[in-house]
This record gives C-alpha cells, sequence and structure tokens, in this order.
C-alpha cells in the first residue's frame, strides 16, 4: 500500500471512530472520559439518572447540555427518568418546570440567586440520594448546568456538595469589534465570525458553539459590531442578519446589542442633522428603536463611540455627552434597552495629558445620564496598555452607572503569539482601592454596584474570537477568554483558580502538567510587560498596526498618537510627570491614592514613569541606577520567557502533540519578539540615557537604524 494510500486509511478509521486531532476548536468544553478510574466510578455512582423535565429551548440546551457532558466524562450514557425511583438522579429545574423542584424547600435559597443564579445543593429526595440543580429561571438552570459540569471536568468531588450561586454583575458582554465586510479590528484570529453576506438564510453551527461557549462562563450578551460603527447595520435588511443571530443565541441567555453610530440620522435617515436635541432626531432614533424590536424583541440596546478618534457625536452640534447619550436612552427605554456610552474620548485638540480627558468630560456630567444609560469605562486612562493604574473614573460617578472595558484581544501584548494570561491584569484593576467612601472601596465594588448602589452594572470585553479554528488565534489566548468571562460573574475570584479550572479543562488534570503550566501563565502578563514597558513606560509600540516596539515614533497629525508624547525620554531622565508640578493627572483621584502616587517615594516602582519623570541615576529600591534597573527589567522579560519555554517542554507528553507543537511554535515567536522589544528601546533610551549596558547584559542583535527601518504594512488587526 502506498504511504498516500495508508495516511487516508488511518484517517477513515479515525473518524469512523470519533477520534479527531486536538485543535482547540472544544475551547474548555471537551468532556474527555475522567481519567482518574476510581473518580470516574465515584462520578458514575453519584450519577445515575437526569430528571430534567420542561420543554421550552433554554432547557432543552441544558438537558442536552448535562446529557453530553456527563457521556463524555461518565464514558457511558446516562439515562433521562421522570422520577426519582433510585439513588444518585441529578434533579434539574426550576419551581414552575419540575414538580420535584418545586416540592423541596430551596424558598430561601432560591431568594438569593436573583434571575440568573442557582443552587446545587447534595440532598435527600423521596427517600433517595440526589443532587439538585435548581434556579428561579430557566437561565439560571442553564448556568447551574454548566457550573456542575466544570467541578466533574476539574475532578471535584461531590459529597456534601451546598452550592449558593448568583452573578455579581448584571449585563456580562462581549464587544466585538468586527466590520461588515468580515475584517476585524484588532482581531488576530482570523475574519469576523458573522457571515453577513450569507445571513439571515444560512446559519453557521459556530454560531450556535459560540453561544454555548459564552454561555458556559455566564456571559449574557455579545455586541455583534465594530465601536467605529457603520450606520448600515441599522439598515431593514441588516437587522433581519442580527435577528437570525439573535434567533440562536437566546436559547443560550445570550442577547444581541449593537453599535450605533452618531451620525446615522443622516447617514441613512436622510436628515440634515443629527443634533441630539432636534425633535426630529429624537423621532428617528425612537422610530429605529421601534423597528429593531419589531425585529428582535430581546434587543439588549446600543453601544456608542461619540466624538473619539474622529467618531461623530454630540459635541459636534454644541451639545454634552449626557445629551448624546439620552436621546439614544428615551428610544430604547420603553423596550427595556441601555445604552452603554463610551468613556474612551479626547477631545479634538492637542490635549495637555490625555490621560485627564475622559474624567475631565464625565465627571461634569455626573446624574445628568437617563437611568438606562452605563458609561462604559475602559479599565486604565490611556488605552489597554500592559500596565495601567486603574481609570480614575471608578469612584468618581457616583450617580452614573460605570461599567468595566477590559480588551481580551492582545492588541498591545503581542497579539495572538504571545503568551499573556490577562487574568492577574483583570485582577490587579477589579481589586485596585479608590478610595472613594474610604479605604475599601474597590474598583469592583464599584462594577458590582455595591459602593454606590447602583441600578445597573456591566462588564465588557473586547472580544478575540475569530474563524481559526482555536477561536483566539492560539490556544493560549482562548484562556483570556475564559477568564474574563469568569471574572465578570465574580470579580472578586482569584487567577490562581481561574487557571486552574481552564487548565484543567482544557488541557489535563494531571498535576505534573497542572502546576507548571499554571506557575507559567500566572507569569506570564508580567513577562511581556518587563520586555515592552517596564516600570509604568506605556505607548511604546509601532504606529498604526501596534505591532512591536516604536519607542522612536513621532510626528503624525497628532502628538497623543506618539510614543515620544508618552514616555518623554530627554537627556535628564524619563517618564511623564503627572505630579501636581506636572499634568496634575494625580489629582483626579482621591487623596490617598493621589498622595501615593504623587511621592517620588511612595509611587510603586511599577507606576514610576506613568506618573513621574525620573533622572537616569535615580536609585532604585533594588540599589540599582533607573538606567540599570530598566536594563534589567528588559533582560528579565527576556528570561522569563525563556523559562516559559523550559516549562513547556517539560510537558511534551502529557497533552496531545497537536496542541503542544502550537503553543511551542508560538513561545518560540514570543522569544525572539521579546529580544526585539528589549533591544530596540534599550538602544534608542541610550541615546538620552548616553550610558553604557554593563557587563552581564545581552547586546542587542542589531543597530538602532536597523530596527528603526522595520516596517509591517501587512500586520494583522488595522
Amino acid at each position: 500500500m502506498s504511504t498516500r494510500l495508508a495516511t487516508a486509511a488511518l484517517v477513515g478509521l479515525l473518524l469512523a471512530s470519533g477520534v479527531h486531532a486536538e485543535d482547540g476548536h472544544a475551547l474548555w468544553l471537551r468532556y474527555p472520559p475522567v481519567s482518574d478510574v476510581a473518580l470516574r466510578d465515584e462520578y458514575r455512582a453519584a450519577i445515575s439518572a437526569v430528571a430534567c423535565p420542561g420543554e421550552n429551548a433554554t432547557l432543552g440546551v441544558a438537558r442536552e447540555e448535562l446529557a453530553r457532558g456527563l457521556r463524555g466524562l461518565l464514558d457511558e450514557e446516562v439515562p433521562l427518568v421522570n422520577s426519582i425511583s433510585r439513588d444518585g438522579v441529578v434533579v434539574v429545574g426550576t419551581p414552575q418546570s419540575s414538580p420535584v423542584v418545586a416540592a423541596l424547600d430551596l424558598e430561601t435559597d432560591l431568594r438569593k440567586v436573583g434571575d440568573e443564579g442557582f443552587l446545587i445543593r447534595s440532598m435527600s429526595v423521596a427517600g433517595k440520594r440526589a443532587t439538585v440543580i435548581a434556579a428561579n429561571h430557566d437561565v439560571g438552570v442553564l448556568y447551574g448546568v454548566f457550573h456542575f459540569l466544570r467541578l466533574l471536568q476539574t475532578h471535584r468531588r461531590l459529597e456534601g456538595l451546598s452550592l449558593v450561586e448568583a452573578p455579581r454583575v448584571q449585563l456580562r458582554v462581549l464587544d466585538h469589534w468586527d466590520n461588515l465586510d468580515r475584517t476585524v479590528e484588532r482581531g488576530y484570529a482570523g475574519f469576523s465570525l458573522w457571515d453577513w453576506h450569507k445571513l439571515p438564510d444560512y446559519l453557521d453551527p459556530r454560531y450556535t458553539d459560540y453561544a454555548r461557549a459564552n454561555a458556559s462562563i455566564g456571559l449574557n450578551g455579545t455586541v455583534l459590531t465594530n465601536v467605529n460603527a457603520n450606520a448600515t447595520v441599522l439598515r431593514a435588511e441588516y437587522l433581519q442578519k442580527a435577528a437570525a443571530l439573535a434567533d440562536v443565541f437566546r436559547p443560550w441567555g445570550i442577547r444581541v446589542y449593537l453599535t450605533a453610530r452618531f451620525s446615522a440620522p443622516m447617514e441613512i435617515g436622510g436628515l440634515e442633522t443629527a443634533d441630539p436635541l432636534a425633535p426630529a432626531v429624537a423621532r428617528w432614533w425612537k422610530d429605529k428603536a421601534d423597528e429593531i424590536y419589531r425585529h428582535i424583541p430581546d434587543f439588549g440596546g446600543f453601544l456608542v463611540k461619540a466624538n473619539s478618534e474622529g467618531q461623530p457625536g454630540p459635541q459636534d452640534y454644541g451639545r454634552s455627552h449626557a445629551e448624546g447619550a439620552n436621546v439614544l436612552a428615551d428610544a430604547v427605554a420603553p423596550h427595556g434597552g441601555v445604552v452603554m456610552w463610551r468613556a474612551f474620548v479626547y477631545s479634538s485638540e492637542e490635549p495637555e495629558d490625555r490621560a485627564k480627558q475622559a474624567y475631565s468630560e464625565f465627571v461634569p456630567l455626573d446624574g445628568s445620564f437617563r437611568p438606562n444609560v452605563l458609561i462604559q469605562v475602559k479599565n486604565g486612562p490611556i488605552d489597554f496598555q500592559p500596565r495601567e493604574p486603574f481609570h480614575p473614573l471608578f469612584g468618581a460617578m457616583p450617580e452614573t452607572p460605570l461599567m468595566m472595558e477590559f480588551q481580551i484581544t492582545q492588541e498591545y501584548l503581542g497579539f495572538a503569539t504571545h503568551l499573556a494570561f490577562l487574568a492577574p491584569l483583570y485582577e490587579e484593576v477589579l481589586r485596585s482601592d479608590t478610595y472613594a467612601r474610604g479605604e475599601g472601596s474597590l474598583v469592583a465594588d464599584v462594577i458590582d454596584g455595591s459602593l454606590h448602589g447602583y441600578q445597573r452594572t456591566g462588564m465588557a470585553g473586547v472580544a478575540n474570537t475569530g474563524t481559526d479554528r482555536n477561536w483566539c488565534g492560539s490556544v493560549m489566548a482562548c484562556a483570556n477568554w475564559f477568564a474574563f468571562g469568569r471574572l465578570a460573574w465574580d470579580p472578586m475570584l482569584e487567577s490562581p483558580a481561574i487557571a486552574d479550572e481552564w487548565i484543567r479543562m482544557t488541557f489535563s488534570n494531571d498535576p505534573g502538567f497542572v502546576a507548571p503550566v499554571k506557575t507559567m501563565m500566572l507569569a506570564s502578563r508580567e513577562a511581556v510587560v518587563d520586555y515592552m514597558t517596564p516600570l509604568g513606560l506605556h505607548h511604546l509600540m509601532a504606529r498604526g498596526h501596534h505591532y512591536g516596539p516604536g519607542p522612536w515614533v513621532s510626528g503624525g497629525p497628532r502628538a497623543d498618537w506618539t510614543s515620544v508624547y508618552y514616555h518623554r525620554a530627554d537627556e535628564e531622565g524619563i517618564g511623564f510627570d503627572r505630579t501636581t508640578t506636572g499634568s496634575d493627572a494625580v489629582s483626579q483621584y482621591f487623596p490617598p491614592v493621589r498622595d501615593q502616587y504623587e511621592s517620588l517615594e511612595t509611587v510603586p516602582e511599577e507606576l514610576l514613569l506613568w506618573f513621574h519623570h525620573v533622572p537616569w541615576d535615580h536609585r532604585m529600591a533594588s540599589g540599582r541606577t533607573l538606567w540599570n534597573e530598566l536594563l534589567y527589567r528588559y533582560q528579565r522579560g527576556v528570561d522569563r520567557v525563556r523559562g516559559m519555554q523550559e516549562t513547556w517542554r517539560s510537558v511534551e507528553g502529557l497533552i496531545d502533540s497537536e496542541r503542544y507543537e502550537q503553543v511551542k511554535a508560538f513561545l518560540a515567536i514570543q522569544e525572539k519578539e521579546a529580544r526585539w522589544w528589549r533591544d530596540a528601546c534599550v538602544l534608542y533610551f541610550q541615546t538620552f540615557s548616553r550610558l553604557p549596558i554593563p557587563d552581564g547584559y545581552e547586546r542587542p542583535e542589531r543597530t538602532l537604524e536597523e530596527y528603526e527601518a522595520i516596517t509591517h504594512p501587512y500586520a494583522p488587526g488595522i
């Protein structure tokens, strides 16, 4: 038999047997048989059947998911039953859908879980041992099923279960920066998932896979289109397409949102103005909202980017952000919709300090927005940098709901080929203390509404999903999608626990794999900070596509689109002076934080150059000068990536070769590009410090001129 025929025969046998390569498409929902045989037998004894009555769509997918998960994990079919006639029945439902649940004494706990929460309890039902997954509403049942399966996937014991879970944040959404031509701005995983040309008549099965993955981590909304909006999506033919997606997502508890281009009344409505105070404009938005809700009865609302980076907005007519947001809010309010109005703004005039602009524009408007408006605030005051201080708006608008915007896609963190587990970044921001109402006023408390009593709460993540089989451009990048969902459900979860869950569900429960890979992941974001932007440096990337280093970037239409604007290196030192004698950005924080950042003695070294212009010979906590500390951090970043490579090599053979080899190859890319970042930045900053690179540090591989000449005209994500 020829090699080609033998290969074809082998492929045929594999397909016939159901065996397939691990390409990452299954994400964290693989459901392989529990590898610990004794534990699998224990699970089989505890789970003999499933009782999940109810015929609606959400209960249907919950029942199917539970059956699919148990069939895979237990390596046997688990029957569906209508009665509790044996030990080990898993009872699933609401008091309305399940007579068994209705008869149980669960009222006290069910009052705690609200509309989307659930309880999981080991208890006696009709004299038999059972596990109950109960909720007030069907979507809570679905979330409870996924949580129960997560327990099995991560090899947790089932004895004595007594869990009561409810999301701390109401709107948990992905923001897709997807365009109608299927390109994705800042996307590194292929084209857009949404095939607008074939919608609404063809529904790609991946739409269901996507909804299922989101539901599994508690996400309940998706913004289909780019914040740099195209008014075309609001035309009737595109509303039909969006409605088809909404129909797919609805059983999974996911509502559809769209981005609204502020000038849409002119562009597709034929009006001469988009002035939010013009009666004709208000009428147009009301009529458009009514039309949308006829197509999508549970439409979530609008996400708006206005008067930022050239996008149209209310300031074009001398109106405020509140006046702009309110006209849209009034249009969707009768239908229960919301407006998520982004605070990522900066004026058309060249700013003194761009980090101050959102605070300056929005704080005076506190209390003037409609109740169904949420202000969507990026985690830091510039733009998703590898490290930023938390945004000073958090805590500063007690009368206006603020929702968090994190970036999941790695625009400034090496794109999809760099390993940068972002749960520590998210956690760092959420655990930051604003001191808005004294010590203990965490950003997480602002986001979940507990600090100011917000009636609406939300968290958004800029998505990294695309048409790549592995969804995110690399297997490891999917961990950030997972982490965002888990933290949107509970902002106080801890990074190690999230990493542990994801590794076990995505790869293996083998302790020899889990422990080293978890250590590697938890250190990865700090490695990126070191080799890209140590000590509070920021915005050092190449122009436009943001791929690779560009600390020399200058000129162009705006100073605040350049790197030199932010690092301000000169012969005296480096860093942006944001103290009271500089731009005074520190005064936008509450006094304890302001005072900490103001002082060169107390500012955390991780943010030193964010807030201070520091002499090259400044003595650091390590005893090194600032120049030598920069060199040390850049080198440490490269060394940490090499350590990640060693860790990954040590687990070869513990997972499938396909995913192992991809991660190995991407870590090699990361090590090469970490050296590129280190060498280019060190050589550039050396032109100002005029100090040598001491012995013990690797010498740059090229000249500064060679690094400056590197171009990437077709870098992805533009």
